[in-house]
Protein backbone atom coordinates (compact mmCIF):
# COMPACT_ATOMS: atom_id res chain seq x y z
CA UNK A 1 0.00 0.00 0.00
CA UNK A 2 1.44 3.43 -1.16
CA UNK A 3 1.61 6.63 1.38
CA UNK A 4 -1.54 8.41 -0.60
CA UNK A 5 -3.52 4.97 -0.14
CA UNK A 6 -2.74 4.78 3.23
CA UNK A 7 -3.70 8.59 4.31
CA UNK A 8 -7.08 8.31 1.85
CA UNK A 9 -7.80 4.67 4.10
CA UNK A 10 -7.46 6.53 7.30
CA UNK A 11 -9.19 10.09 6.25
CA UNK A 12 -12.36 8.04 4.90
CA UNK A 13 -12.12 6.03 7.94
CA UNK A 14 -12.77 9.14 10.09
CA UNK A 15 -14.82 10.94 7.89
CA UNK A 16 -17.41 7.96 7.97
CA UNK A 17 -17.66 8.72 11.56
CA UNK A 18 -20.16 11.56 10.89
CA UNK A 19 -18.01 14.29 12.14
CA UNK A 20 -19.10 17.69 11.67
CA UNK A 21 -17.10 18.93 8.49
CA UNK A 22 -15.83 23.14 7.13
CA UNK A 23 -14.75 23.72 4.45
CA UNK A 24 -12.08 26.54 3.37
CA UNK A 25 -11.23 27.00 -0.25
CA UNK A 26 -9.29 29.82 -2.20
CA UNK A 27 -8.16 30.81 -5.63
CA UNK A 28 -6.34 27.54 -6.07
CA UNK A 29 -9.49 25.40 -6.55
CA UNK A 30 -10.98 27.78 -8.96
CA UNK A 31 -7.34 27.77 -11.17
CA UNK A 32 -8.22 24.51 -11.67
CA UNK A 33 -10.93 25.58 -14.06
CA UNK A 34 -9.04 27.57 -15.69
CA UNK A 35 -9.28 31.11 -14.02
CA UNK A 36 -5.97 33.05 -13.30
CA UNK A 37 -5.72 33.72 -10.03
CA UNK A 38 -5.97 36.93 -8.32
CA UNK A 39 -2.14 38.17 -7.85
CA UNK A 40 -0.96 35.59 -10.91
CA UNK A 41 1.02 36.84 -14.02
CA UNK A 42 -2.11 36.43 -15.74
CA UNK A 43 -4.19 38.51 -13.09
CA UNK A 44 -2.97 41.62 -15.27
CA UNK A 45 -5.18 43.68 -17.80
CA UNK A 46 -4.37 46.95 -19.92
CA UNK A 47 -1.13 47.50 -17.66
CA UNK A 48 -3.31 47.70 -14.34
CA UNK A 49 -3.03 45.57 -11.47
CA UNK A 50 -6.05 44.40 -9.91
CA UNK A 51 -5.10 46.18 -6.96
CA UNK A 52 -5.88 49.16 -8.67
CA UNK A 53 -9.09 48.64 -9.96
CA UNK A 54 -9.98 46.85 -6.82
CA UNK A 55 -10.95 49.47 -4.54
CA UNK A 56 -13.71 51.93 -3.62
CA UNK A 57 -11.61 54.64 -4.95
CA UNK A 58 -11.17 53.33 -8.04
CA UNK A 59 -14.66 52.86 -8.70
CA UNK A 60 -15.61 56.49 -7.39
CA UNK A 61 -13.01 57.89 -10.02
CA UNK A 62 -13.77 55.97 -13.23
CA UNK A 63 -16.82 53.28 -12.83
CA UNK A 64 -16.93 52.64 -15.91
CA UNK A 65 -13.24 51.44 -15.81
CA UNK A 66 -13.79 49.15 -12.90
CA UNK A 67 -17.03 47.83 -14.48
CA UNK A 68 -14.68 47.28 -17.93
CA UNK A 69 -12.76 45.06 -16.12
CA UNK A 70 -15.14 43.31 -14.35
CA UNK A 71 -16.90 42.20 -17.46
CA UNK A 72 -14.11 40.88 -18.85
CA UNK A 73 -13.68 38.46 -15.54
CA UNK A 74 -16.51 37.75 -15.81
CA UNK A 75 -16.55 36.61 -19.13
CA UNK A 76 -13.56 34.13 -18.88
CA UNK A 77 -15.34 33.13 -15.26
CA UNK A 78 -18.29 32.75 -17.95
CA UNK A 79 -16.46 30.31 -20.39
CA UNK A 80 -15.29 27.98 -17.64
CA UNK A 81 -16.75 24.79 -16.00
CA UNK A 82 -16.74 23.75 -11.99
CA UNK A 83 -14.66 20.70 -12.18
CA UNK A 84 -14.62 17.36 -10.12
CA UNK A 85 -13.41 18.67 -7.08
CA UNK A 86 -16.28 21.54 -7.08
CA UNK A 87 -18.99 18.70 -7.46
CA UNK A 88 -17.83 16.93 -4.92
CA UNK A 89 -18.19 18.97 -2.12
CA UNK A 90 -21.53 19.78 -3.26
CA UNK A 91 -22.28 16.45 -3.23
CA UNK A 92 -20.65 16.26 0.39
CA UNK A 93 -23.00 18.51 1.28
CA UNK A 94 -25.90 16.19 1.03
CA UNK A 95 -23.82 13.11 2.87
CA UNK A 96 -22.85 14.60 5.98
CA UNK A 97 -25.48 16.06 8.14
CA UNK A 98 -23.29 19.06 9.14
CA UNK A 99 -21.37 21.16 6.61
CA UNK A 100 -20.20 24.15 5.50
CA UNK A 101 -18.21 25.67 2.75
CA UNK A 102 -16.47 28.73 3.29
CA UNK A 103 -14.86 30.47 -0.02
CA UNK A 104 -12.47 32.99 -0.74
CA UNK A 105 -13.23 32.86 -4.17
CA UNK A 106 -15.69 35.35 -6.10
CA UNK A 107 -16.14 33.06 -9.19
CA UNK A 108 -19.55 31.72 -7.88
CA UNK A 109 -18.40 27.98 -8.96
CA UNK A 110 -19.34 26.51 -6.05
CA UNK A 111 -22.98 27.44 -6.79
CA UNK A 112 -22.84 26.48 -10.21
CA UNK A 113 -21.63 22.82 -9.08
CA UNK A 114 -25.02 22.72 -6.74
CA UNK A 115 -23.46 23.63 -3.51
CA UNK A 116 -25.76 25.86 -1.61
CA UNK A 117 -24.45 26.18 2.07
CA UNK A 118 -21.97 28.67 0.99
CA UNK A 119 -20.07 31.38 3.39
CA UNK A 120 -18.92 33.90 0.34
CA UNK A 121 -16.07 35.90 2.40
CA UNK A 122 -15.62 38.23 -0.71
CA UNK A 123 -18.93 37.78 -1.67
CA UNK A 124 -19.89 37.26 -5.33
CA UNK A 125 -18.85 38.73 -9.29
CA UNK A 126 -22.65 37.62 -10.49
CA UNK A 127 -24.11 39.62 -7.83
CA UNK A 128 -24.23 43.81 -8.17
CA UNK A 129 -25.15 46.00 -5.20
CA UNK A 130 -27.32 49.60 -5.74
CA UNK A 131 -24.77 52.28 -4.76
CA UNK A 132 -27.92 54.58 -3.93
CA UNK A 133 -29.79 51.87 -2.11
CA UNK A 134 -27.87 49.13 -1.43
CA UNK A 135 -29.96 45.95 -2.91
CA UNK A 136 -28.45 42.66 -3.96
CA UNK A 137 -29.28 41.33 -7.16
CA UNK A 138 -28.01 38.32 -9.23
CA UNK A 139 -26.59 39.33 -12.72
CA UNK A 140 -25.21 36.52 -15.05
CA UNK A 141 -25.38 39.03 -18.48
CA UNK A 142 -22.21 38.22 -20.03
CA UNK A 143 -21.34 40.99 -21.80
CA UNK A 144 -23.22 42.93 -19.72
CA UNK A 145 -25.30 45.52 -22.54
CA UNK A 146 -24.62 48.65 -20.35
CA UNK A 147 -21.73 49.69 -18.74
CA UNK A 148 -21.82 50.68 -16.23
CA UNK A 149 -25.28 49.03 -15.18
CA UNK A 150 -27.77 51.03 -13.74
CA UNK A 151 -30.26 49.95 -11.06
CA UNK A 152 -33.44 49.04 -12.29
CA UNK A 153 -35.19 50.38 -9.55
CA UNK A 154 -34.02 53.50 -9.18
CA UNK A 155 -31.35 53.81 -11.80
CA UNK A 156 -28.31 54.45 -10.14
CA UNK A 157 -24.98 52.99 -11.05
CA UNK A 158 -24.44 49.51 -9.11
CA UNK A 159 -20.75 47.90 -8.44
CA UNK A 160 -19.96 43.82 -8.17
CA UNK A 161 -20.97 42.53 -5.01
CA UNK A 162 -17.33 42.07 -4.13
CA UNK A 163 -15.47 43.05 -1.17
CA UNK A 164 -12.64 45.33 -2.09
CA UNK A 165 -8.86 46.04 -1.04
CA UNK A 166 -9.60 48.58 2.01
CA UNK A 167 -13.70 46.98 2.51
CA UNK A 168 -13.90 45.30 5.53
CA UNK A 169 -15.80 41.41 4.75
CA UNK A 170 -19.04 41.32 6.11
CA UNK A 171 -19.53 40.91 9.21
CA UNK A 172 -22.40 38.05 10.00
CA UNK A 173 -20.63 36.07 6.78
CA UNK A 174 -17.37 35.94 8.83
CA UNK A 175 -19.20 35.81 11.88
CA UNK A 176 -20.76 32.58 10.61
CA UNK A 177 -17.27 31.04 9.34
CA UNK A 178 -15.67 31.46 12.46
CA UNK A 179 -18.62 30.05 14.58
CA UNK A 180 -18.35 27.18 12.07
CA UNK A 181 -14.47 26.75 12.26
CA UNK A 182 -14.68 26.87 16.14
CA UNK A 183 -17.43 23.72 16.22
CA UNK A 184 -16.15 21.90 13.54
CA UNK A 185 -14.34 17.80 14.28
CA UNK A 186 -12.90 18.03 10.38
CA UNK A 187 -11.46 21.04 8.26
CA UNK A 188 -10.51 20.66 4.76
CA UNK A 189 -8.41 23.37 3.46
CA UNK A 190 -8.23 23.71 -0.11
CA UNK A 191 -6.26 25.46 -2.65
CA UNK A 192 -5.66 28.32 -0.56
CA UNK A 193 -2.14 30.01 -0.04
CA UNK A 194 -3.35 29.99 4.07
CA UNK A 195 -1.71 33.65 3.87
CA UNK A 196 -4.19 35.91 3.40
CA UNK A 197 -6.42 37.28 6.61
CA UNK A 198 -8.49 37.19 7.89
CA UNK A 199 -9.52 33.36 5.69
CA UNK A 200 -6.11 31.77 7.05
CA UNK A 201 -6.77 32.12 10.50
CA UNK A 202 -9.87 30.06 10.46
CA UNK A 203 -7.80 26.40 9.75
CA UNK A 204 -5.69 27.54 13.28
CA UNK A 205 -8.67 28.44 14.80
CA UNK A 206 -9.97 24.96 13.75
CA UNK A 207 -7.02 23.49 14.74
CA UNK A 208 -7.08 25.37 18.82
CA UNK A 209 -10.26 23.27 19.14
CA UNK A 210 -9.53 19.94 18.56
CA UNK A 211 -10.41 19.40 14.67
CA UNK A 212 -8.71 17.55 12.81
CA UNK A 213 -7.11 19.64 9.53
CA UNK A 214 -6.65 18.42 6.08
CA UNK A 215 -5.26 20.45 3.26
CA UNK A 216 -5.12 19.82 -0.21
CA UNK A 217 -2.93 21.98 -2.50
CA UNK A 218 -0.61 21.41 -5.11
CA UNK A 219 3.04 23.46 -3.45
CA UNK A 220 3.76 23.37 0.42
CA UNK A 221 1.77 26.29 2.57
CA UNK A 222 2.52 27.59 5.85
CA UNK A 223 -0.40 25.36 7.04
CA UNK A 224 0.97 22.18 5.68
CA UNK A 225 3.69 21.19 8.38
CA UNK A 226 0.80 21.58 10.50
CA UNK A 227 -1.70 19.56 9.39
CA UNK A 228 -3.05 16.16 10.54
CA UNK A 229 -3.08 15.85 6.42
CA UNK A 230 -1.63 17.37 3.52
CA UNK A 231 -1.95 15.95 0.20
CA UNK A 232 0.66 17.74 -2.29
CA UNK A 233 -2.17 17.46 -5.44
CA UNK A 234 -4.93 19.17 -7.27
CA UNK A 235 -8.19 19.25 -5.43
CA UNK A 236 -9.64 17.67 -8.71
CA UNK A 237 -7.61 15.07 -8.32
CA UNK A 238 -7.82 14.49 -4.92
CA UNK A 239 -11.51 14.79 -3.80
CA UNK A 240 -12.33 12.34 -5.91
CA UNK A 241 -10.08 9.67 -4.40
CA UNK A 242 -11.58 10.40 -1.30
CA UNK A 243 -15.12 10.34 -2.47
CA UNK A 244 -14.96 7.10 -4.22
CA UNK A 245 -13.68 5.59 -0.83
CA UNK A 246 -16.69 6.94 0.90
CA UNK A 247 -19.33 5.56 -2.05
CA UNK A 248 -17.38 2.03 -2.00
CA UNK A 249 -18.30 1.77 1.95
CA UNK A 250 -21.79 2.91 1.42
CA UNK A 251 -22.03 0.13 -0.99
CA UNK A 252 -22.46 2.30 -3.59
CA UNK A 253 -19.57 2.13 -5.78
Amino acid sequence: MSELERQLDELVELLRSGPKIAVLTGAGISAESGIPTFRGKDGLWRQFRAEELATPQAFFRDPRLVWEWYDWRRGIIGAKEPHAGHRVLARWERYFPHFVLITQNVDGFHRRAGSQNILELHGNIWEVRCTKEGTIAENYESPLPEIPPLCPACGAIVRPNVVWFGEALPSETLEEAYAASATCDVMFVVGTSAYVQPAASLPLLAAERGAKIIEVNPEPTPLSSSADFAFLAKAGEVLPLIDERLLAGRGQA
